[in-house]
């Protein structure tokens, strides 16, 4: 076995040096920085005790570095599979409970079991199955849902609910309870974050700082955010006015934890936990393989199955909840310079010493300015103009991608995601099952051959060329045999009809079954079925078959040797028997 393909550290760790590490550790630092806020509000969204966003944030850095491919990618909590731990555990238990706290444990360890499985059986070409559309659309809805979910915290007011409806009838219904300071904060700590990321890097900028320094700065804004509001809510003592603060929270290192072993409950969970894990891991690879592009560097998605499964696992056997690699994170960090994995050790540490020492502060944070650091990020999750650009360019995907918007919304984020790649499939098949194909003609001059109806092309009445542009299968191959006696049926004077299969990747046995009743049905009707430019694979697979020696004409390498051969031809082909 080969022990760099399961470890990648031992690729990078025998060559690492003190420059690199100097680059990992400054980059380490800015991580460090934005992901302690991010980590507490993502724990907050997922309804659980803040520490455990901390907890989440530790162990799986460390393991991710040992087992996962990407240089930069930065792993932790992220907004999307904290609201889909959420939205699995809130049937279970009521958020923040000890039973609730465990059902997140459980998330992450099958989440982690899962990964690891699919990546030792090389199962990461399953992540295909989303496509962009639907996880645009899942995104961009998960954002919404997100946001409005925070809503509560920004007015300091009851509310709950798992989708936009129930949330937006709860938030409707307790909006007269809103308590003014918490209001304050909330809406001053958005307003500010929204600033900071659309104007604040400009007009540092602009007065004379560095672009990189500026950028650096404008993404450490939350921790300012959270020192300024943790401060006011400290010395006005806003806790008796109504403020929701973050309450204790426990110091110290998280301590190994073994999840519930309630058969019951791993049930209950199991296709929550399935769907966290492919909807991160395409997310994780999507940024991963981002990254790596812009240095010429490449990652194993198989790999990364199992660096993430292994950092669910950590994270699960620590106390934490689902992670996955985050986008804000990851470009922070290969923008700050990161240059190996060991930069998410380095961040590992510091979350570390945020855990045992800054504690005591964080009692004092109000929840509304966690609520608002996840507005100001999601936001630029939300990508509504992508279902008009989708809409301009497919139908088909445009209507899988409002699906998902739809039910995410109005239902849940597992029913949209379901929905999403469920219709995906479903119009995949459709599509396939009426493949393009067209008869195609001659350009005048030359070996090349063109559609009919768009190119002004020669034709011969008694041979025609029907090019398939599609790989064949059982729910395409009915189709082709009713196209191709429709021609056989419409060409009185029809003596020769070439299937031109340069685009046929595949002939499945349904497909072959199909090409054989097409070939004796032409020869009854007197007509000679030939192929021409058949791929080696095809070719090769209809050889150990009986096909070939039943066919009624020939096999032609390229089409314009079945013209020369069938249009030009002195001697004329014998008739079928």
């Amino acid at each position: 076995m080969n022990l760099k393909r399961y470890l990648p550290v031992l690729q990078w760790a025998p060559q690492y040096d003190r420059s690199q590490a100097t680059s990992d550790l400054v980059a380490a630092l800015i991580v460090t920085v934005m992901l302690i806020p991010q980590s507490l509000a993502y724990a907050l969204l997922a309804g659980l005790p803040p520490q455990i966003g901390l907890y989440a944030s530790i162990l799986p850095l460390v393991i991710y570095a040992i087992f996962g491919t990407s240089r930069t990618l930065s792993v932790g909590p992220v907004a999307v599979a904290s609201l889909m731990t959420a939205a699995a555990l809130a049937p279970l238990a009521e958020a923040g409970t000890t039973e609730y706290v465990a059902g997140a444990v459980v998330l992450a360890v099958m989440s982690g079991i899962m990964l690891t499985v699919m990546g030792v059986l090389r199962l990461g070409f399953l992540a295909n199955f989303l496509s962009h559309p639907v996880i645009s659309g899942f995104i961009t809805a998960s954002g919404i849902v997100i946001a409005a979910s925070q809503l509560k915290h920004i007015f300091g007011i009851q509310a709950s609910g798992q989708n936009l409806l129930t949330i937006g009838q709860s938030l409707i219904q307790s909006m007269g309870e809103a308590n003014i300071p918490t209001l304050f904060i909330g809406t001053g700590a958005l307003l500010f974050l929204t600033f900071a990321r659309k104007q604040l890097k400009p007009l540092l900028i602009h007065s004379g700082v560095g672009a990189r320094s500026a950028d650096i700065i404008t993404k450490t804004a939350p921790i300012l955010a959270v020192l300024v509001t943790t401060l006011v809510a400290w010395q006005l003592r806003l806790d008796t006015q109504g403020v929701r603060l973050v309450g204790v929270v426990p110091s110290g290192l998280p301590e190994l934890t073994m999840p519930s072993l309630d058969w019951e409950l791993w049930q209950q969970l199991a296709v929550s936990a399935l769907l966290i894990s492919v909807v991160g891991f395409v997310e994780s690879v999507s940024v991963g393989q981002t990254l790596a592009a812009k240095r010429r560097q490449r990652i194993d998605p198989d790999q990364e199955l199992i660096g993430l499964g292994a950092a669910n696992l950590g994270s699960g056997f620590s106390g934490g909840m689902p992670v996955t690699g985050g986008f804000s994170r990851s470009v922070v960090n290969f923008d700050a310079g990161a240059e190996t994995p060991a930069a998410g050790a380095y961040t590992a540490v510091g979350i570390a010493l945020a855990t045992l020492c800054l504690t005591p502060a964080i009692a004092y944070l109000p929840q509304a300015t966690l609520a608002a650091t996840i507005i100001v990020a999601v936001a630029t999750l939300i990508d509504l103009p992508a279902l008009g650009r989708t809409w301009r360019y497919s139908r088909t995907d445009f209507g899988a991608m409002l699906a998902t918007i739809v039910l995410t919304l109005v239902h849940s984020v597992e029913a949209g995601i379901v929905a999403g790649v469920a219709l995906s499939i479903g119009l995949f098949l459709y599509r396939t099952s009426r493949p393009h194909s067209a008869v195609v003609g001659r350009v005048p001059g030359t070996e090349h051959f063109r559609n009919v109806l768009r190119h002004d092309v020669e034709l011969c009445p008694k041979v025609i060329f029907l090019r398939v542009d599609e790989s064949l299968y059982f729910a395409n191959a009915r189709f082709l045999e009713e196209t191709v006696m429709d021609l056989a049926i419409d060409g009185p004077e029809l003596k020769h009809l070439v299937l031109v299969c340069p685009a046929v990747n595949l002939v499945d046995a349904s497909a072959l079954e199909s090409l054989e009743a097409i070939n004796v049905r032409l020869k009854d009707a007197g007509v000679r079925l030939h192929l021409s430019e058949v791929k080696g694979p095809v070719m090769d697979r209809l050889k150990s078959t009986e096909f070939l020696s039943h066919l009624g004409g020939e096999l032609f390498l390229s089409t314009y040797e079945a013209w020369q051969t069938l249009t030009d031809r002195k001697a004329p082909l014998e008739e079928p028997v």
